[in-house]
């Protein structure tokens, strides 16, 4: 199920991105960028709709994926 991430307190939007940001193995190309450049290049991503935060009920998770993945 989406959540839109406007539903969302500013502290647990910024709590969520965090967690994805430094997940192991979250690959951001060859050249580094600090935590806050990554953290807003996915805000981005969510204000723009290129990502959206998805709840699993399965696994009682949330996680921040490409529209495109999503399966209707």
């Amino acid at each position: 199920m989406m959540i839109p991430w406007q539903n969302l307190a500013t502290e647990t939007l910024d709590n969520l991105i965090e967690a994805f940001v430094l997940r192991e193995g979250t690959d951001y190309g060859e050249q580094e960028r600090s935590l806050a450049q990554k953290v807003n290049d996915v805000r981005r991503q969510l204000i723009s709709g290129e990502a959206v935060l998805v709840w699993s009920e399965l696994h009682e998770t949330v996680n921040i994926m490409p529209r495109g993945q999503i399966t209707g």
